[in-house]
């Protein structure tokens, strides 16, 4: 069996994709893709490319990345279906024991899926999680993953909490890490193909809750491009609000929890502060904030009342402030709604 299969889905990132490629390459020259064993030859990693509808050159890059690079298997969609449904496919494709992503626009170091699989193979864990370098034009920063004992095997559902802190599942970077081929056969790893964006925010969640064992080991072999234009992490249009179901489906099936009276509060109090961070972004314009500010009103009026009081009571008082107010806000009926989406639509409301 393969060791490592390691699914990278591109869209539409051609100036890009060459780095990227470039990092897989180098990984694999240091892996020995393809060591001999007699006649026959032994792959330790393949490299799922997914071209999830490029149309801006990519396809042509992996073409060539695929007779290029050791190990490299392509798959296409003819149209784009998002990060999500990518990564579903390239799972589908995967025949590695062990199974990590990466984002067609970053890279990593040389040989950081060597040492990424050696930590792997020697805790022997359902998944093993790491820190990563963020890069925002030349700068470059590295982010620890939440979680102080590193290097040892530990229980994933203990580290959810608590509910306060910035814990591992606040962490939910699915390349920042190793996956055991068992979380995939019992269909943990898979996404959610209906969210467009914050696909990775209710995975975590289901990851840390089903998953019998996890390690955080201090890697920082994935570099991290932030500031991409066209990235779904700078647009400011409404699949940015595919947060708001994506903590929906995390509060119920939270919900269904043997432990749901305990992690409850964590899954609550995370929405609100998710909430407050698209409160406050400057990436929408203002007809698409006045949409965020009804969606997240009506969003934080549906979480349970003890639960949105008690989280807003930890945290400081202007987002605490910002939250009752929102919470307080009436709401508009539907043909006051639809008034304003067409006066938005033809100019604005003034």
């Amino acid at each position: 069996m393969v060791k490592l299969s390691v699914i990278v889905p591109f869209h539409d990132v051609r100036p890009y994709a060459p780095d990227t490629l470039r990092s897989l390459r180098l990984n694999a020259e240091l892996l020995g893709s393809t060591r001999k064993s007699g006649v026959s030859g032994k792959r330790d990693v393949e490299f799922i490319l997914v071209d999830d509808g490029s149309t801006d050159g990519t396809s042509d890059l992996l073409d060539r990345a695929e007779k290029e690079i050791p190990g490299a298997v392509l798959v296409r969609h003819e149209r784009r279906r998002g990060v999500a449904a990518a990564r579903n496919t390239g799972l589908d494709a995967a025949r590695g024991r062990h199974l990590a992503f990466l984002d067609g626009d970053d890279w990593t170091a040389p040989d950081h899926f060597r040492e990424l699989l050696a930590a792997a193979e020697a805790l022997d864990c359902d998944f093993l999680r790491t820190d990563h370098v963020r890069c925002v034009g030349r700068r470059r920063t590295v982010v620890r993953a939440p979680h102080g004992r590193r290097g040892t095997v530990d229980d994933p559902r203990a580290a959810i909490l608590p509910a306060h802190r910035t814990t591992s599942v606040d962490y939910a970077y699915a390349w920042a890490g190793v996956y055991h081929r068992r979380l995939l056969e019992r269909g943990v790893l898979r996404f959610d193909e209906e969210l467009r964006t914050a696909e990775d925010r209710p995975w975590i969640w289901r990851l840390h809750r089903e998953a019998a064992s996890f390690a955080v080991v201090g890697l920082t072999g994935v570099f991290y491009r932030r500031g991409v234009a066209g990235s779904l992490t700078r647009i400011g249009d409404e699949r940015q609000l595919d947060f708001i179901p994506a903590y929906d489906r995390l509060v119920e099936e939270t919900s269904r929890d043997r432990d749901a009276a305990a992690l409850l509060p964590k899954a609550v109090r995370t929405y609100c502060a998710v909430v407050h961070h698209h409160l406050t972004s400057d990436r929408f314009d203002a007809h698409m904030a006045r949409t965020v500010r009804a969606r997240c009103a009506a969003a934080l009026r549906r979480l349970p009342d003890d639960l949105v009081r008690q989280a807003l009571d930890s945290m400081d008082l202007e987002r605490a402030a910002r939250l009752r107010r929102l919470r307080r806000r009436p709401v508009l009926s539907p043909a006051v709604r639809a008034r304003t989406a067409s006066e938005a639509g033809a100019g604005g409301v003034r």
